[in-house]
């Protein structure tokens, strides 16, 4: 389809090969000025559930790609990885070519922002498994670090260690079954009603896309790679699921709240529920999208690393020696 290729370009990359017509798509792991002594490759991939049906109710489709390209590539970051190419998977009840190209132009946004190729993808059109108006993504992503250089957490955090947020954009991509319920089913608001805390329709709130962390975590790495002992996504199970994965036996993480500014979207939502507190951060982000566990003797240059690349960040807690585990502490 015609609209699709410019979409695709603007994401090609110097070790991307030319094939026209394949079946599949080539990338150099070597040459355009990268080169690694013993490559890893680094693969993850990922849906934006709900999220979608709240793409379907507002008819605004340009941004979902973000959040598929940002689920699979955050995950990629954590382990130290350098982001090289993205595959999408898109499936409609019928061939709709304005909708596909829609979804298209935020992948391949998503991968800009990544510096990743959109290097291929799929369009499958199964009437009998989608109803009408209903569609479903997917995304794939591949990466590439240096073996010495892979970062787990579990080799090299110890007690003493430092956790540094990064600010999230929102809700990003989890939780939106509840939010939905919340939102439309028990408050029953609809997309374009303004929420005047928040000075935005409550369709804008939601579609907010969710932030990639590519460009902080390379500059990190770059400044400070012997420092970062541990990096997460903060996605579905909060900082309790997502930090634990991380931590090695003998470490225990203590996460303060109060320390960070939480966004106002996070508390019209709990008032609007009400949501539980606990339920809230067992479910959301609630405002930290990335977490890096650090030395730290480095936390200050890592902040003002962090600072020039606009997002905000805070220190937001501590690891102790204790049995594995991430306590939120008052």
């Amino acid at each position: 389809m015609r609209m699709l290729p410019p979409l695709i370009e603007r994401t090609r990359t110097p070790r991307v090969m030319p094939l026209e017509g394949g079946f599949a798509g080539l990338f150099r792991l070597m040459g355009a000025g990268h080169s690694y002594t013993d490559p890893v490759l680094v693969s993850g991939t990922d849906g934006v559930g709900t999220k979608i049906k709240v793409a379907i109710t507002t008819g605004k489709y340009d941004s979902i790609g973000i959040d598929l390209v940002a689920m699979c590539v955050n995950d990629c970051l954590c382990l130290g990885a350098e982001p090289l190419f993205f595959l999408d998977y898109i499936a409609l009840p019928q061939d709709d070519p304005t909708l596909l190209a829609e979804l298209v132009a935020g992948v391949s946004e998503g991968c800009v922002q990544s510096g990743a190729a959109l290097l291929g993808g799929e369009t499958a059109v199964m009437p009998d498994l989608y109803a009408a108006g209903d569609f479903d993504m997917a995304g794939f992503c591949v990466g590439v670090a240096e073996k010495e250089h892979l970062i787990d957490g579990t080799q090299a955090i110890r007690p003493g260690d430092v956790v540094i947020g990064l600010a999230s954009s929102g809700f990003h991509s989890n939780g939106y079954s509840l939010i939905r319920k919340v939102v439309f089913e028990s408050a029953g608001l609809s997309a374009d009603e303004t929420v005047d805390v928040l000075g935005r329709t409550v369709g804008e709130t939601l579609l907010e896309p969710t932030r990639i962390y590519k460009d902080a975590v390379v500059n990190i790495l770059a400044e400070s790679r012997s420092a970062v002992h541990g990096m997460a996504h903060i996605t579905g199970g909060g900082f309790g699921e997502n930090l634990e994965r991380i931590l090695p036996e003998n470490c225990r993480l203590q996460v303060q709240l109060g320390s960070w500014d939480v966004p106002a979207c996070f508390d019209w939502l709990q008032t609007l529920g009400p949501v539980p507190r606990d339920e809230m951060y067992r479910v959301f982000n609630m405002g930290i999208g990335y977490v890096l566990v650090v030395d730290p003797d480095a936390a200050d240059t890592i902040h003002k690393t962090l600072a020039t690349t606009g997002i905000a960040s805070w220190t937001i807690g501590e690891v102790t020696e204790s049995e594995r585990d991430v306590d939120l502490v008052e």
